[in-house]
């Protein structure tokens, strides 16, 4: 006596997943479940920040304060370089350009250290990402974190070299806060934007050092865009002062140093910073996004 037919005879593969809830491993969700599962791992983010900037500087005698030390004499270069031999800080006294060529190391540093370490987040935590099933984007923005977490330790000897240079605390440092926020967001969305460029082709952090220094000096950091080319046509001096990165260091300037007053930003800065931090973050969060399957396979 033969057996009686099978009720899913016939029915195909996807046919049968849907009849019995089956799901694809690793399939990537819909983007508002995405976010609430990244917003599930919020500890995981923080504690992995945390322990990444621990462990940073841990073979080191000198430990935590090269996070400090680092761009401080990254500063220090660039102010014997640009400062005493080129001259770049024409039209600036010594007491404003000191602090100006500072605050602009400090925060580009932000948005560079950013850029880089998303860059390796998927490549260089394979192990972690083919073992365990979590968002991938927690690894790109726990490493912003990491950044903005070393850049508030590095404001203390910010605050400290804009005090010695005369520029003390007024309301006007009220305006740090949002302008970190809105750098946050940016730096965020550029990890996450380059995290997924770097899990397809990991030779991608032997070329992006060339591009950040190249960012670096076309965006001020040593010199004010508006005096430095103010024999230059007017649209390449408004092109350079919209550059994101410009933008948020010439607020962090504006806030922080007395005499870098408003006629050194462009027009509209506050609305440039924030559709520069609304792209890239929300941008770069659903490219990132769409490639959540295809990471660590391969």
């Amino acid at each position: 006596m033969s057996a009686p037919p099978s009720p899913d005879e016939g029915l195909t593969a996807a046919q049968l997943a849907a009849k019995y809830g089956l799901a694809v491993s690793g399939a990537r969700p819909r983007l508002r479940e995405y976010v609430r599962q990244l917003w599930g791992r919020r500890h995981f983010i923080l504690a992995f920040s945390q322990a990444k900037l621990t462990a940073q500087y841990s073979q080191a005698k000198l430990g935590q304060l090269w996070q400090v030390a680092t761009p401080l004499l990254n500063a220090g270069v660039y102010f014997f370089i640009f400062g005493v031999i080129l001259d770049a800080g024409r039209g600036m006294p010594r007491d404003v350009y000191i602090p100006f060529l500072v605050t602009g190391v400090f925060v580009f540093t932000f948005t560079q250290s950013s850029v880089m370490s998303g860059v390796r987040a998927i490549s260089g935590n394979l192990g972690l990402v083919r073992a365990l099933h979590f968002p991938r984007a927690s690894l790109p923005v726990s490493f912003a974190l990491q950044q903005l977490q070393q850049l508030l330790y590095s404001m203390v000897v910010l605050f400290l070299v804009a005090i010695a240079f005369g520029s003390y605390p007024s309301a006007s440092w009220a305006l740090i806060v949002p302008t970190l926020l809105l750098q946050f967001c940016f730096n965020t969305g550029l990890a996450l934007i380059f995290a997924r460029a770097g899990a397809k082709t990991p030779d991608l952090a032997q070329l992006m050092p060339f591009v950040m220094r190249t960012w670096m000096y076309a965006s001020g950091v040593m010199f004010s865009i508006p005096v430095f080319l103010a024999d230059r046509p007017q649209w390449l001096s408004t092109l350079l002062q919209w550059n994101p990165a410009a933008v948020y260091m010439d607020l962090m300037r504006f806030a922080l140093i007395d005499e870098y007053g408003a006629r050194y930003l462009p027009d509209h800065v506050w609305a440039i910073a924030c559709g520069w931090a609304v792209l890239f973050a929300v941008g770069g969060f659903v490219y990132f996004w769409k490639a959540e399957e295809r990471y660590g396979r391969g």
